[in-house]
């Protein structure tokens, strides 16, 4: 039976429903909407993206390239290719390098941001996945998926320190911007604290009640880290302490985070075609407004600059049957689909 027909029917339901479906108006209801939508096309999949702010650049990972894209127009600028299987992107302080992760090729691509040619390729652990410049000891680190272990690298001398052991396998990381890397590790449901100078594990904190946690993001001046879990969940926790301060609703099937410091809201991109919205002031941590986006878009990169979120999306194709080498086969994406949705303010 529909809802309407149920409300005229039974008007006591009717107003237990009420504040139900105005709490759900006012989430869909909002500020942010899809404003843009940029076909790249192509095959293939993809992981993270990072954006350049003060370049106007968005790095998409897409199979086996980078693509370059112009921020202001979403034109593709530029594709670094000859990459085996690109997981992460990150960007160093100066602006002259980018770092990729080469998951295919259990390595890290250096690349000059000026020309976007390749200059270095550094051999991490296997399967190299989130990765990031840490600003204090200037030192690229790519957390090794299946290795499950860090590799750090000093970026003026593009050689490889030293390789960090973790209890399982590490997801996205985030430094605080005082010589500490925090990084979720996806099969302990935990997040490692790792000391930049030292080139030492200091903690590691269970995330009770948020599980395989991937993405993550960080509100540096309150001490706040975001992981976002299966379940449809946000785990909000104290950098400090590691204390869980809250399990935050979400969309299901996220896989990346993002921090707006201006306006103290941290964003979940979800599988499911949802975008969740969060606001954090005083750890408030209440749900601000869930975006219709598209479905698989479980990615996404967070401009400063701007105030824009960047989501990576594509059409997906039937799932194929399970096999006991593949029990859990991912849909494959179709071809020429391969989209970025600009989310920004009406």
């Amino acid at each position: 039976m529909r809802l309407r027909n149920l409300i005229h029917t039974l008007p006591l339901m009717a107003c237990v429903l009420t504040p139900m479906l105005s709490t759900v108006a006012a989430q869909g209801a909002g500020p942010f909407a899809v404003i843009d939508k940029w076909k790249i096309g192509g095959e293939g999949g993809w992981d993270y993206l990072a954006a350049d702010s003060g370049n106007h650049r968005l790095y998409v990972t897409h199979g086996t390239k980078v693509e370059v894209i112009d921020s202001v127009t979403g034109k593709v600028i530029n594709t670094i290719t000859g990459l085996k299987g690109t997981h992460g992107v990150a960007l160093d302080a100066s602006g002259k390098f980018g770092y990729i992760s080469d998951g295919g090729a259990n390595a890290v691509v250096v690349f000059d941001r000026s020309t976007f040619a390749k200059v270095a390729s550094i051999t991490a652990g296997t399967n190299p996945d989130g990765i990031l410049f840490e600003p204090v000891t200037k030192t690229v680190w790519a957390f090794n998926g299946r290795s499950e272990d860090a590799t750090v690298i000093d970026a003026a001398t593009q050689k490889v320190v030293t390789t960090i052991k973790l209890s399982g396998k590490p997801e996205f990381p985030q430094a605080d911007g005082k010589g500490t890397v925090f990084v979720n590790i996806e099969t302990k449901n935990s997040i490692a604290r790792l000391d930049a100078k030292t080139l030492k594990q200091t903690a590691e904190w269970p995330l009770k009640g948020c599980e395989s946690p991937s993405g993550m993001a960080m509100d540096q001046e309150h001490r706040r880290l975001y992981s976002v879990c299966d379940g449809k969940v946000m785990a909000a926790t104290d950098a400090n302490s590691g204390k869980v301060l809250k399990l935050i609703p979400i969309g299901d099937g996220p896989d990346a985070a993002g921090y707006d410091a201006k306006n103290q809201q941290v964003f979940s991109s979800n599988g499911d075609g949802t975008l969740t919205v969060v606001n954090t002031k005083n750890d408030a941590f209440n749900v601000e407004q869930t975006v219709e986006t598209q479905k698989s878009g479980r990615t996404m990169a967070f401009d400063q600059a701007t105030g824009r979120i960047y989501i990576v999306v594509a059409e997906m194709g039937p799932r194929p049957a399970a096999t006991p080498e593949n029990p859990r086969p991912r849909p494959p994406v179709v071809p020429g689909s391969f989209s970025v949705l600009v989310v920004g303010k009406k």
